[in-house]
């Protein structure tokens, strides 16, 4: 449940991400030196970086939640 979430905000940052950094091609074509503002291999390698550390994000403290007894955390509280 908590990585269903968590990959549902990534997937959506990522999409909205790329498709405003493929609107602002103008504006930053002109400070790139040697790249096409449109290089497909940069937009996924990005993309690939950024969900692999959001997933491992949200995975780590996903499982350290799974192995919290539940009564124990609600006696706790």
């Amino acid at each position: 449940m908590i990585l269903r979430k968590s990959l549902t905000l990534v997937l959506l940052g990522v999409a909205l991400g790329t498709a405003l950094a493929l609107a602002s091609t103008r504006l930053v074509s002109s400070l790139l030196y040697g790249l096409d503002a449109t290089n497909p291999f940069i937009y996924s390698a990005a993309t690939l970086l950024l969900g692999a550390v959001a997933v491992l994000a949200s995975y780590i403290p996903a499982r350290r939640a799974t192995k919290i007894d539940p009564l124990g955390a609600l006696r706790y509280e």
